[in-house]
């Protein structure tokens, strides 16, 4: 059966009514819910998490910048949030395959400075989010994943739907059934994180990409490890650049020492790479081999695996933010600072100027119209004018790392000291990261070495390590489009790409005498990064909401 068949049969389905709904419960979600609160303690606001918990799907590297958090809650200290490491010292790194160059820290751009930010697990801090929302009297309902969104008369939003539970992969309902229901809103906050669902839908109905550049993406693959008492070095942050990246792969890798033997290391890898032989899961475990990197793990154990993909674009990629009736914030937007390797206080300061725009427009008496007042703000904001200097950065890295590192420097090291707040020029692209595949048989394969299963490890164990599950018997929430094309052009012409590209063994073409190859799809280990439906080559998968409260479940990460 079909949705609509499902809601014709079993509709209606139950309503409920709030002043504002969010859709995330990430740091920007969350932000918003508190701040409307804060504002007016009378204001009906609920959020829907399709995790477990908010924090079960939050994944960061992450240094935050507590400049947001401060705006919102100044008295976090004093609450108990969990931003107890504060950055000790800075290393940036540029790695040949034998061998590192650190540069001094007279040259480090201030971008790449982390004087007063903190070391945390981003996850834990979107815990303690949630706790100050619901304290406050916000409604979160974890595990209740938004699958549609609901329009008024006019076409402006005026809601969500959950999805329905209980449809077997046949797609009929079994005894485990219970439709979905409707949250209907003033007003709807979407903080999906990047590459959300619902949001790529918004920006193509109300066209609000028109006029901006292509976004790009990267894709994070982080690793949390217990390392030996006498390596640690709580406060440490690592950046590396070059190795095991060639000149046209954009990427570098980042290694930060918490509190206590915890060490958080990833590699962060540009999805407009062209070579359809490159596996990002692979390049981070050649990564850690290095030995600048192989140095700080060595006696340890590595205890968390987990992958997400980021908006990596900037300013000139970012969206309009409003349409009738509805607002996007942070990653769902793009708001992330790729030059400073930060987001959540973007995240959060978007979500807090959401906010206020809703409550103002909430006590004029108005509803379902563009909240004007919220890009207005963000255009006068620290924020705005933090995006606007970085502005060039991952445009400049399409011509190549070593363009890319010189203009970097330029602009983020050289004007500053200038006195030039921003750069005088603008660098624009117009390639989405799908296009940028050369053909498999223009390009040399990379072979990538076994996993020793001490430094260097497989999907499957990596998997194990991120706690994901799925109801199996439901329909796959990777969904094709044509499902001829994956052999009929991605695995003729790429070689397959999607059984790299994805850090969680989900996609893999398999033989079979009956039938030839043929894609197969094990949705139960998605982690939910969104790499395929943004690297797919055709564009011909879509990611689609599962059943709430299914996918990863990050602990410490």
């Amino acid at each position: 059966m079909t949705p609509a068949e499902i809601l014709a049969q079993y509709g209606p389905r139950e309503s409920m009514a709030y002043d504002v709904v969010v859709v995330g419960a990430g740091p920007a979600g969350l932000a918003a819910a508190i701040r409307l609160k804060q504002i007016d303690a009378a204001l009906s606001v609920a959020v829907l998490e399709k995790g477990s918990e908010p924090g079960a799907h939050t994944l960061s590297g992450a240094v935050m910048d507590p400049r947001a958090i401060s705006e919102l809650m100044p008295e976090w200290k004093e609450r108990g949030a969990p931003l107890h490491q504060p950055v000790s010292a800075d290393e940036v790194l540029f790695l040949g395959k034998d061998h590192a160059r650190r540069l001094p820290m007279w040259l480090v751009p201030g971008c790449m400075r982390n004087e007063g930010n903190y070391i945390v697990a981003l996850g834990a801090v979107t815990k303690w989010l949630g706790e100050q929302a619901e304290a406050l009297g916000v409604e979160i309902f974890p595990g209740f994943a938004a699958a549609e969104v609901l329009y008024g008369a006019g076409g402006e939003v005026c809601g969500v739907a959950t999805g329905n539970a209980g449809i077997g992969k046949d797609g009929q309902p079994h005894d485990g059934f219970q439709l979905g229901m409707e949250l209907r809103a003033k007003y709807t906050v979407f903080a999906e994180g990047a590459r959300g669902h619902l949001g790529k839908q918004l920006i193509a109905r109300f066209h609000l990409d028109a006029g901006r550049d292509p976004q790009s993406y990267a894709l994070g693959v982080k690793e949390l490890w217990e390392i030996a008492p006498a390596k640690a070095r709580p406060g440490l942050v690592v950046h590396t650049a070059g190795w095991p990246m060639d000149e046209h792969s954009y990427g570098g890798g980042f290694l930060y020492h918490l509190e206590g033997k915890l060490a958080t290391l990833g590699l962060v890898t540009g999805l407009d790479y062209m070579n359809p032989w490159l596996s990002p899961f692979e390049e981070m475990q050649r990564w850690k081999t290095h030995p600048a990197i192989r140095a700080h793990l060595e006696g340890g154990k590595r205890i968390g695996y987990g992958a997400r993909a980021l908006a990596a674009g900037g300013l000139l990629s970012l969206p309009k933010l409003v349409f009738p009736g509805g607002a996007l914030v942070g990653c769902d937007a793009g708001t992330l600072n790729a030059a400073r390797i930060k987001g959540s206080h973007a995240a959060i300061k978007t979500g807090m100027l959401a906010a206020e725009a809703a409550a103002a427009a909430i006590h004029a008496g108005r509803a379902g119209d563009e909240l004007a007042a919220y890009p207005e703000a963000f255009g006068k904001s620290w924020l705005h004018e933090e995006l606007d200097q970085a502005r060039n950065f991952k445009q400049w890295f399409k011509q190549g790392n070593t363009v890319g590192s010189l203009m970097t420097g330029i602009e983020q090291w050289l004007l500053p000291k200038l006195g030039v707040k921003r750069p005088p020029w603008t660098v624009h692209r117009s390639e989405p990261d799908h296009t940028r595949l050369h053909a498999a048989a223009q390009v040399e394969p990379i072979r990538y070495p076994k996993p020793d299963g001490e430094l260097t490890f497989d999907r499957l164990s990596s998997i194990f390590l991120s706690n994901t599950n799925h109801e199996e018997n439901q329909p796959s929430h990777l969904t094709l489009e044509d499902e001829r094309v994956p052999v009929a052009v991605n695995l003729a012409r790429y070689a397959g790409p999607e059984a790299r590209y994805c850090p969680a063994g989900v996609y893999e073409f398999v033989n079979t005498d009956a039938r030839g190859e043929r894609l197969q799809i094990n949705a139960q280990n998605c982690v939910h990064c969104k790499t395929c439906d943004i690297k797919d080559p055709t564009q011909n998968i879509v990611w689609v909401t599962p059943e709430g409260g299914g996918g990863p479940n990050y602990a410490g990460m």
